[in-house]
């Protein structure tokens, strides 16, 4: 349950920085967007840094899946756009993946 925690708040994290980076390139907004975009990375990499996993990159890899269905919801929540069926499928399948990699008996 921690991980799932760590995972979600590093996703948001992740998702809200590169989002300032998208807003001041693509969207024309200024760069002082940049600023907390930054400050968002820094903070997606030291919560990644707190995952429960003996490796980085099982850590990673884990992570992979809750980012995805984050991203999923970003785009729902934050630029209304709904998911559609293919968008959940593949949402769903990579958080069963990213379920065996944490659970998996080591």
């Amino acid at each position: 349950m921690k991980s799932f925690l760590v995972f979600s708040a590093a996703a948001l994290a992740e998702i809200a920085g590169c989002f300032a980076f998208w807003a001041w390139w693509r969207l024309d907004r200024t760069a002082l967007w940049l600023l907390p975009g930054m400050a968002s990375l820094a903070l997606f990499a030291w919560l990644l840094a707190q995952a429960d996993s003996a490796f980085a990159g099982r850590a990673y890899a884990a992570y992979g899946g809750v980012y995805i269905a984050a991203s999923l919801l970003w785009l729902w929540l934050a630029e209304g756009m709904r998911p559609d069926r293919f968008d959940l499928a593949g949402a769903t399948l990579v958080l069963v993946g990213a379920g065996i990699v944490l659970a998996a008996p080591r």
